[in-house]
């Protein structure tokens, strides 16, 4: 029997699950803790994070079964943002509502959120001393093994047919040759997807509709359900875009928006809506996002450098949670350095805080008003179409930022090569190029032995971390000493 109740200890089950899919049910507290465990290991990306749910909700507790647990993950990967604290929200509001939602995606993130805002202090405060840049110089170059495994465990779900090789290769030379803007090149592939959607339906005299599995029995969703989604929607906007009203009464001398659009007087609100911004767009994770990210932090705003970026992943990678934490440290940077009337660690603090609220937020939005319409969603060719686009482009997109890494890990100097027209003398393509003399040895030595740990022997991300970083320690205290 599935009790409808929010508040009956065990029996408490979110009605719009089928009684069939949940195998035992846990209260809130229990479920509470094991929430707050897994926002404690889940350290390794999204990879590691949903093997750490998988194992602990299904296998081990067995709150939920395995054909539910895939059907929920399948939907957080259409979602823009991080799909594990997504996936984590989606369970949780299963088996206890909104509450329960609220309790796993928050406890799924605040443990990373805290080291990261730690490990960023540390960072502000401390960058000009001798031993820091040592200590990332090892993790940089394993970094960039990292974003390489990543780009191939992402082709190999991404890239189904040949239709999306061509979309990825050409999110690539878009993004890689012609400095197109990320959002833009989202945006075409999707409508690349849909496009091509219909000419295949064209084509064939009679396509075949993807089947429902027979296995599945997903309930009907409650009229009183159907009728709540746009009340539900506005009510999360409002409350994702609540700092605004905080932010608008900081202590600034002009206008609230004409400063964020031009990013010069009020960093805070040119965080925050910038990285609002990116919430919706951040399909593929923080390795898709940050190439996009990197250009317009450090190439337009100049709130840090392209080195502090790879600082920023590093950071991130040895912290449990979402990889794409690595914005709140962008956003510390911005804050700490740009702190208006505040001490440096307190605008560090806020421009932390508000880049996580900008970015983590949405999901609760997309799970809260869209988990109902999970099937509807799933079943709408076209939207599955233009999504599958959009998966293919991020292969490119990753592509471009191993590739925009690894010249800055691997070279001292980089900058960029031009073919310009013979007419206007405007550039028609510019690439990103190195000063090939500035290749520095060591960080290519580094970054191999990462390879070999990875591909080779199969190490786990913070083996690979603390060899690379002890590594570069011995190197760069070798180096001090002679």
């Amino acid at each position: 029997m599935v009790s409808s109740s929010l508040g009956q200890g065990a029996a408490t089950v979110n009605k719009t699950i089928a009684a069939d899919e949940i195998i035992a049910v846990p209260t809130l507290g229990e479920a509470a803790r094991v929430w707050a465990r897994i926002g404690c290991l889940g350290f390794g990306g999204p990879a590691g994070q949903i093997a750490l749910m998988h194992t602990t909700i299904v296998d081990e507790k067995r709150w939920i079964s395995e054909e539910r647990f895939l059907h929920g993950l399948n939907f957080c990967m259409l979602l823009p943002g991080p799909e594990a604290q997504q996936l984590a929200t989606y369970i949780g509001w299963l088996m206890h509502g909104v509450r329960g939602g609220l309790i796993a995606g928050l406890l799924f993130v605040l443990p990373g959120f805290l080291v990261i805002l730690m490990l960023s202090s540390l960072y502000a405060v401390f960058q000009e001393a001798a031993w820091l840049p040592a200590l990332f110089f090892g993790a940089k170059a394993a970094v960039l093994a990292i974003v390489i495994e990543a780009l191939l465990r992402v082709r190999r779900r991404a890239l189904r047919e040949r239709f999306h090789y061509y979309v990825a290769g050409a999110s690539f030379l878009a993004l890689f040759f012609l400095n197109l803007p990320f959002p833009l090149v989202i945006i075409l592939a999707g409508a690349a997807g849909l496009l091509w959607m219909k000419y295949s339906k064209r084509r064939l005299a009679a396509p075949v509709l993807p089947q429902a599995s027979s296995r599945t029995h997903f309930p009907a969703v409650t009229t009183h359900v159907i009728a709540r989604p746009l009340v539900v929607l506005v009510f999360w906007i409002l409350v994702w875009q609540s700092p605004l009203f905080f932010i608008r009464g900081l202590d600034v001398p002009t206008d609230l928006i004409a400063e964020t659009l031009s990013g010069e007087t009020n960093v805070f609100g040119a965080v925050f809506i910038f990285f609002s911004k990116m919430a919706v767009i951040t399909f593929g994770g923080a390795y898709a996002v940050l190439s996009y990210v990197g250009q317009v932090a450090v190439g337009h705003y100049a709130w840090l450098q392209p080195a502090e970026i790879l600082d920023g992943l590093a950071l991130a990678e040895t912290t449990p949670g979402p990889l794409v934490l690595v914005l709140c440290f962008v956003g510390f940077l911005a804050g700490y350095r740009n702190p208006l009337a505040m001490a440096p660690l307190a605008g560090g603090f806020l421009g932390a805080f508000l880049a996580g609220w900008a970015t983590f937020v949405p999901s609760f939005i997309w799970i809260f008003a869209g988990a109902p319409y999970i099937e509807k969603l799933r079943s709408n060719e076209n939207l599955s179409s233009a999504l599958s686009a959009i998966t293919a482009a991020v292969v490119g997109v990753i592509l471009n930022l191993a590739l925009w890494f690894g010249l800055h890990v691997l070279f001292a100097e980089v900058g960029r090569a031009a073919l310009l027209s013979g007419k206007t003398g405007l550039p028609i393509v510019s690439v990103a190029w190195p000063e090939w003399r500035t290749l520095d040895i060591a960080a290519l030595g580094i970054f191999v032995m990462a390879c070999v740990m990875l591909f080779r022997f199969e190490k786990g991300l913070l083996t690979i971390l603390a060899v690379s970083t002890a590594a570069g320690l011995l190197i760069k205290t070798g180096e001090a000493l002679l």
